[in-house]
């Protein structure tokens, strides 16, 4: 499928939705960070190039925890749906060989039709930038279908977070994540209780009202890495400021 990518102006800003995370499983990790980043396949993979994505994810692709995402998806047969986005010039290549791959090995079915929008340069960036960067998605989504989402990295969560929102506003239903590498901390994507209480005490309602403004979900939409960056933000007025320059 060609790679279809708009720059939003602001005046075209609609901000993606987010749905309820309820009792959302933590994200299915592969391997580690070093493993991934440091594969001399990884950075033409990056840049688009699906023979080195093959390559790269044959090697870094992790049985047990295929086994884990099935025994996690007893009774259900979801669809695998991968984050493919454009990012720096080039579409990355490894999640949907990824995705082409746990087909291979677990059978289920990919679906190719959704995909992302916009171009947000998360790779390198800090917390202010992905988070004034969101990920926007579209493509056709059966109402009704099961998903796994499927995508290279996971650092604070919100493209997962977005691509759930995108396509669970659109009928379907998000079973879990599973991601090539990420940091471990970033498993969870579901915000505890704790987390949202931390946040709200430390920068109160204002900053969770401009927050609705601005990104169109309360802070409880938030994943727990989104969370707990901004909760250990000493000034609300800090992290306006840092998302108003990222944008």
């Amino acid at each position: 499928m060609g790679m279809r990518v708009k720059i939003w102006s602001m005046s075209e800003l609609i901000q993606p939705p987010r749905t309820p995370w309820g009792n959302f499983p933590d994200v299915l990790i592969h391997a580690s960070e070093s493993a991934v980043k440091q594969h001399p396949a990884y950075k033409a993979a990056k840049a688009g190039d699906g023979n080195a994505a093959i390559v790269l994810v044959s090697a870094t692709m992790n049985a047990a925890i295929n086994q884990s995402l099935t025994t996690l998806m007893a009774g259900h047969q979801p669809t695998l749906v991968s984050a493919h986005a454009f990012e720096r010039g080039a579409v990355n290549a490894i999640p949907e060989i990824f995705a082409d791959l746990l087909h291979k090995v677990l059978d289920w079915p990919v679906d190719t039709d959704i995909y992302q929008t916009n171009v947000v340069f998360h790779t390198g960036a800090d917390g202010f930038s992905r988070l004034a960067r969101q990920a926007r998605f579209a493509g056709s989504v059966t109402p009704g279908t099961e998903y796994v989402l499927v995508d290279d990295f996971v650092g604070m969560g919100g493209t997962l977070a977005n691509f759930k929102g995108y396509i669970e506003s659109q009928g379907g239903k998000v079973l879990a994540a599973v991601s090539l590498t990420g940091k471990p901390h970033s498993a969870k994507l579901a915000l505890s209780p704790e987390r949202l209480h931390e946040l709200r005490s430390k920068h109160g309602t204002e900053l969770e009202n401009w927050w609705i403004k601005r990104f169109a979900h309360a802070f409880d939409a938030l994943t727990e890495s989104e969370a707990r960056y901004l909760a250990h933000t000493e000034r609300a007025d800090t992290i306006r400021e840092r998302i108003a320059a990222a944008e």
